[in-house]
């Protein structure tokens, strides 16, 4: 059987009101975060160690690659429900935000 991932979470709006938001893949983002924080630690003790600065490039640039593909998993979370929701209504401010949130997260 297929199991259930969608997480709701209710967070207040730019205006304070409650606003549902819709995470489906919460389990995964949240295990590629804890193996992305494990990554950082072991980078931490090759430099305490004074591991070879190539090595821990490597590392690094393997660490950044992880965080990219979290912020894809999210990105298409975000435009499969809140962006897809907010064309239905109307609701232009999110586009908005999404494009303020890609021009950071590219940067």
């Amino acid at each position: 059987m297929h199991a259930d991932h969608t997480k709701t979470t209710i967070l207040p709006n730019e205006n304070g009101h409650a606003k549902k938001h819709v995470h489906e893949n919460t389990k995964a983002v949240l295990n590629r975060m804890s193996r992305a924080i494990g990554h950082m630690e072991s980078i931490k003790h090759m430099i305490e160690d004074g591991r070879d600065c190539s090595e821990v490039l490597i590392q690094i640039a393997a660490v950044r690659s992880a965080i990219n593909n979290i912020g894809k998993i999210i990105l298409e979370d975000h435009i499969n429900h809140c962006v897809v929701d907010a064309v239905e209504t109307g609701d232009e401010q999110v586009l908005k935000d999404l494009q303020d949130a890609i021009n950071k997260f590219i940067k």
